[in-house]
């Protein structure tokens, strides 16, 4: 990176306003705390600073400044989405993107089926194709 400057964190998530996560599946875990800014929010997301779990997204409080971390998404099986005008959404990229870039050995989004609608090969499987 440039002199002195550093990457802001937030590159790595997508943003939709107004919106909540909440999870039905009572499994999924979400961490809360006072933080003043999203950057910071994100920055611990990207690391999984102090989380038991793997942060996929966080939701930041506007009026209270909490942040809210989530071990799922809105691409998740048990979460719904709720609007609200308190809260901002922020979701790692990574985790809803549907596409791959490069070889997709980073890919962890959803899509297990090619366009024509066939099954993809699993990563760790060598049938039916080699690699």
């Amino acid at each position: 990176e440039g002199k002195g400057k550093r990457r802001n964190p937030l590159h790595d998530f997508k943003k939709t306003g107004e919106l909540m996560l909440i999870k039905v599946n009572k499994s999924l875990e979400v961490k809360t705390k006072l933080l003043n800014t999203t950057e910071q929010c994100a920055k611990r997301c990207s690391r999984n600073k102090g989380l038991s779990f793997t942060c996929k997204a966080f939701a930041y409080d506007r009026v209270t400044k909490r942040c809210h971390w989530l071990s799922f998404n809105s691409l998740t099986n048990g979460v719904r989405k709720k609007q609200d005008h308190a809260f901002d959404l922020y979701e790692k990229k990574d985790y809803v993107r549907n596409c791959i870039i490069g070889k997709g050995a980073d890919y962890k989004g959803t899509i297990s089926v090619t366009k024509s609608g066939i099954q993809c090969q699993a990563w760790n499987s060598m049938i039916p194709h080699e690699h």
